[in-house]
């Protein structure tokens, strides 16, 4: 799993120039209309969960886009990198916001929590990374 040394590390490696471009591109307090607020979701299912039933979460997530208007984008996969390095996580889903209000929103949502409920049952770890970027 990734934690804050391997990222730690990563800038400590970056020349100062890097480091300020990164800071600029992830401070909420600097979001505009060209950027877009990313919300990264990584699953790993338990061992005893079926196909039909990551089916149904698969299915779950990606219905919450027509059910919650603040979410602007959405897209999902199932990991293929030949590195190794995913640590049992297996699927990705990527849900972009307009900002931290519309995310706010989003969190506490009705759908979102009924998601969860469906999620739950079948899920060994979650890790979640939110950033800005520029489009």
């Amino acid at each position: 799993m990734l934690s804050g040394g391997f990222f730690s590390t990563t800038t400590q490696a970056q020349n100062s120039s890097q480091k300020l471009l990164v800071s600029k591109s992830n401070n909420p307090e600097q979001a505009s209309q060209d950027k877009k607020l990313r919300h990264v979701v990584l699953f790993g299912f338990k061992e005893d969960a079926t196909p039909a039933d990551i089916r149904k979460v698969e299915e779950a997530f990606s219905a919450l886009p027509g059910k919650i208007p603040q979410i602007k984008d959405y897209e999902w996969g199932i990991n293929n990198s030949p590195e190794g390095l995913n640590d049992g996580l297996t699927h990705c889903f990527l849900v972009t916001f307009e900002s931290e209000d519309d995310r706010a929103i989003y969190l506490p949502h009705p759908e979102h929590k009924a998601f969860v409920d469906v999620l739950k049952p079948h899920l060994e770890k979650a890790v979640v990374v939110d950033y800005w970027t520029n489009e």
